[in-house]
């Protein structure tokens, strides 16, 4: 049974108490139970529990209580004395903790929290800080290393961490998969080693476990198991109990026209549709706006720099819609009231999948998860339900969809930017799928290219090493001359136009491998011109020495001659000026 607040064995003050109630948050649950009263006594926490369990309030609710209470002994904090930092791998969840952290900071006018993340110039950063503090810093490791690590001036961060109490390591396993290794060591180079830290996790991996042994003094391991349910097989789950996974197994050219027919009759609710690649995002969000012309369809990916904060932002507010994304979006953050998370591509890795499907159900509500499946791909289920410990459920693939699929193919021929778009797409899924983790079960000799270009819509199948020597049967390209398709976009056009023009057309538009092949071939002349000219010059100056060695030898000898008596000094005279003078005009 869940504990209230108040029935913890550690007593949290009343702003704390007040703002849990504001937030609806009535009881603990299992993982802050165990955390925060370990984490307030002083302890090394190493938590592992499923996602959606809670972990964010279990390491900011300790970090504000000790923080009120050496407030409360030592008075006001000075303004550039960082008290704690929590380093997270995404800005989307950086974000999402500073924003839960400004909530319970609203009765401290005493206490700053700041946010390290890309997006923004350091210096910005830097005057933020300068202008605010930041006893509490929210950051991702890359960005927090290289202030760290550079002199600002009138700045110095590498001071102000020097009396740290707190460092809270959050979605550990990610920020190691995201190669933040060597950033962390490089941060926990410049922390005082008297100080507490908590490392949270939705998995446990030997890197995690390297990282607590190298990290923390004898921590206290907290891992939180999900309750078994009537369903359950005598398993432990990985998920929570009030997630319902399923399945939908379909063929390449079903996708779409089921996604579309999903998200119509879901038009209500809040729908996540994860995509394997960038690639995939950017052109399935244009097709999706353009023919559910009513529906909010946002789009996010690792590539956005500016733009993901604001659509991040904007999709948590929303009461429904659609926001398709990649795996930037399936750890740790928490969208309010997700009611589905679709995955059209199967996750490159098991442990993904988990993560994806956390993005809903969290804190106990109920929600639902569905993944797209090839018949190829079946297999999948099992392995998921062996490895990851999540039960899935078969759904049937709905009857009578409408056919969108030419629509694609309409909107390639109006707009050559949807074309290269939507081959683009295709060929990063492609190349996705080979680098596949579970490579036995998604195996490319088994895809079904044709029907794979046919559910992209293409207008004309890339070429791509994987086709080599296929031939695609089951796709019909539309009697269009692809190379006539114009660009929506004017100034773009306009430049195709010269560019066919002048002789310089590439093919599938690939100007940008034009321009590079035709500079190498440039370079490559000039440094042939180049070997040539050297050669010849260093043959010329090899035939002059050897006329200057033979000359040398010559007046040798007639010095020589002269030093033994053999010539007159008159002859030695001629000679040698004949000889010096046989080149004049």
């Amino acid at each position: 049974m869940e504990p209230t607040w108040e029935e913890l064995p550690v007593t949290l003050c009343d702003s704390t108490i007040d703002t849990l109630d504001q937030l609806k948050f009535a009881k603990a649950t299992p993982v802050q139970a165990a955390c925060i009263p370990l984490f307030i006594g002083n302890k090394d926490v190493a938590a592992e529990a499923v996602t959606g369990s809670g972990k964010t309030l279990a390491f900011l609710i300790p970090i504000l209580e000790k923080l009120d209470k050496q407030i409360k002994e030592t008075g006001k904090l000075k303004k550039y004395e960082i008290f704690s930092i929590i380093l997270t791998p995404t800005r989307e969840l950086a974000f999402q903790i500073k924003e839960v952290i400004d909530h319970f900071l609203e009765n401290h006018d005493d206490v700053a929290s700041i946010l390290f993340i890309g997006g923004e110039k350091p210096q910005d950063d830097i005057n933020k800080f300068k202008s605010n503090g930041g006893h509490i810093v929210v950051a991702t490791p890359g960005r927090f290393e290289s202030l760290l690590e550079k002199k600002w001036d009138g700045c110095n961060l590498a001071a102000s961490v020097k009396s740290l109490e707190i460092l809270v390591l959050d979605e550990a396993d990610r920020l190691l998969e995201m190669g933040f290794e060597a950033s962390i060591n490089t941060i926990l180079s410049y922390l005082p080693k008297q100080r507490r830290t908590g490392l949270f996790s939705a998995t446990q991996t030997d890197e995690v476990e390297k990282l607590i042994r190298a990290g923390m003094r004898n921590p206290v391991r907290i891992n939180v198991k999900e309750k078994r349910n009537s369903l359950d097989t005598g398993t432990v789950r990985r998920t929570p109990a009030s997630l319902e996974n399923q399945y939908m197994i379909l063929d390449s050219d079903e996708k779409f026209n089921q996604l579309i027919h999903f998200l119509h009759i879901n038009r209500e609710l809040k729908v996540l549709v994860f995509f394997s690649t960038c690639a995939g995002v950017d052109y399935f969000s244009k097709a999706i706006q353009q023919i559910l012309k009513k529906a909010q369809v946002l789009a996010i990916h690792g590539k956005m720099k500016k733009k993901r904060n604001k659509i991040f932002s904007r999709f948590r507010t929303m009461d429904s819609g659609v926001l398709l994304c990649t795996d930037v979006m399936a750890r740790g953050v928490d969208i309010p009231e997700v009611d589905w998370v679709v995955q059209y591509d199967p996750p490159s890795s098991a442990n993904s999948f988990i993560h994806r499907c956390g993005r809903t159900a969290r804190i106990g509500n109920k929600g639902t998860a569905l993944i797209f499946l090839l018949p190829t791909e079946d297999a999948y289920v099992k392995f998921i339900e062996i490895n990851q410990k999540a039960p899935l459920k078969m759904t049937e693939k709905a009857d009578n969809v409408q056919n969108h699929l030419p629509k694609l193919q309409k909107m390639s021929m109006k707009d050559r930017a949807i074309m290269d778009k939507a081959a683009k797409a295709f060929v990063s899924f492609v190349q996705s799928y080979v680098k596949h983790e579970c490579n036995m079960i998604f195996r490319v000799k088994d895809l079904d290219f044709g029907r794979l270009a046919t559910g992209f819509g293409l207008v004309r199948v890339p070429k791509m090493p994987e086709l080599k020597g296929k031939v695609l049967t089951n796709f019909v390209p539309p009697t269009v001359d692809w190379s006539s398709i114009p660009y929506k976009d004017k100034a773009k056009e306009k430049v195709r136009q010269e560019q066919l023009k002048s002789g310089e057309t590439v093919k599938r538009g690939k100007l940008k491998k034009s321009i590079q092949t035709k500079a190498w071939s440039q370079h490559k002349d000039r440094k042939d011109k180049k070997r040539k000219r050297k050669e010849k010059q260093s043959k010329r100056k090899q035939e002059i020495a050897e006329e200057d060695i033979d000359d040398i030898e010559k007046d040798l000898k007639l010095m020589k001659k002269l030093k033994k008596g053999k010539i007159s000094k008159e002859d030695f005279d001629k000679e040698f000026a004949d000889d010096s003078g046989s080149d004049e005009c």
